[in-house]
């Protein structure tokens, strides 16, 4: 019998993005340009070409499960200096939870923490998302049997969800939330004092936040703060095992190294979960590859390449504000490297931009849901990647200022 849970997903953005698409022509003569998925096409920097080729012998045994020492190490020494946390706050060797890329991770550690709990009268737990979400949150909330619970991040609210304002029944139910700033698709960072109420309201309600922090290091001025941070700021500087109750960070290589290929991220946070997290990762996954340990570990402790991928990033969202100014909703997001264009009709204007300039984007409403309030979250909208090169986004934001504005 199949897993009943199942049926609360519906069709995969890409998958209803192909159906829309895949069958409509498009201009001759014109090169395609995908901006629908957040692929970074940035280069990845030379040495980890090297680092990956250094010991291909290795490829003659099974790997370790969770990584090595060196890329343990050197994923709790960019979090302490990414985010000023004190000596003593992470034992890499307990704490650092390797992962094949942090989908993977986003998924499995609602196995971690959702079967245990229950709403207050046997009812079944509840994850709690913000709406338009990112598919893997659902998924794991699915293949759990728990309740998928959307809150809208709406222009009203800022784009960030009112968690606090939900009723007591939905918060004593709840086993998991997922948070991902700078946030998928609108680009909104939430603050420190958010974050720190959000984990107090988890710790009053017993339940975990999987902070999803993996477009963290792509940002116009300020440094994104993160959810180790916030919980740093509750606790004060003591570095005590209780300091990142309930709270779990998601970092990746895909954004912050343009290596999405490489599937390489690690998850941190609450020991507890972690070394729980890490038993079951033993029975079900197969751990990186050890050039991918190799080359990882050189990616997290270099900056150079980050800085100046960061600025790639920058110089797209300056071609997008002069090309599309106040247009559509336009604004300038303090992270992430995604537009979220109020067009009107999304799907409309999906067709539009493909038929008549070759490039794809995707429709806000394939990443929404219309339950809890959640109607407008992506009714409107459409989402474009600027994960292309300097000059084929160049071509694709006068392509798209040209046609969306005819």
């Amino acid at each position: 019998m199949l897993n009943p849970g199942l049926d609360l997903l519906t069709d995969y953005p890409f998958t209803r993005l192909r159906a829309l698409l895949d069958h409509e022509p498009m201009p001759a003569g014109v090169t395609p340009i995908n901006l629908s998925i957040g692929e970074p096409q940035h280069a990845m920097p030379g040495f980890v070409a090297e680092a990956l080729t250094r010991d291909l012998s290795s490829l003659s045994r099974y790997p370790t499960q969770n990584g090595s020492p060196d890329f343990r190490a050197a994923c709790a020494g960019w979090l302490q200096r990414r985010y000023h946390l004190p000596d003593g706050l992470l034992d890499a060797e307990k704490q650092i939870v390797a992962l094949n890329g942090t989908r993977e991770g986003l998924f499995m550690v609602a196995q971690v923490v959702i079967p245990q709990k229950k709403g207050p009268k046997g009812e079944k737990p509840i994850v709690l998302m913000p709406n338009p979400f990112y598919q893997a949150y659902v998924g794991a909330a699915a293949a759990c049997g728990a309740e998928p619970y959307f809150v809208p991040a709406l222009p009203e609210n800022g784009f960030m969800p009112d968690f606090a304002g939900l009723p007591r029944e939905i918060l004593q139910r709840t086993a998991l939330l997922y948070l991902c700033t700078p946030a998928n698709p609108q680009g909104t960072v939430a603050s420190l004092d958010y974050m720190a109420r959000l984990i107090e309201l988890a710790r009053e309600h017993d339940f975990v936040i999987a902070f999803d922090e993996c477009y963290a290091e792509i940002y116009t001025d300020t440094p994104p703060p993160g959810g180790l941070e916030a919980a740093m700021k509750l606790a004060g500087s003591k570095a005590t095992k209780d300091a990142l109750k309930n709270v779990l960070v998601f970092h990746s290589l895909s954004k912050r190294s343009s290596a999405p290929g490489l599937r390489s991220g690690f998850c941190a946070g609450d020991p507890d979960i972690t070394q729980t997290f890490i038993k079951l990762r033993n029975y079900g996954c197969a751990g990186l590859m050890m050039p991918v340990v190799e080359a990882s570990t050189a990616l997290w402790n270099d900056e150079a390449h980050v800085e100046a991928n960061r600025d790639l990033y920058r110089q797209k969202f300056d071609m997008a504000q002069n090309v599309l100014g106040n247009r559509f909703g336009f604004y300038r997001p303090p992270g992430g490297f995604y537009l979220w264009l109020d067009v009107g009709d999304p799907e409309a204007a999906a067709l539009k931009l493909w038929r008549e300039a070759g490039i794809r984007t995707l429709p806000g409403n394939y990443l929404t849901r219309p339950e809890n309030g959640g109607e407008q979250a992506g009714k409107s909208y459409l989402r474009i990647a600027l994960v292309a090169d300097l000059e084929t986004t160049k071509v694709a934001l006068q392509r798209i200022g040209n046609v969306l504005g005819a």
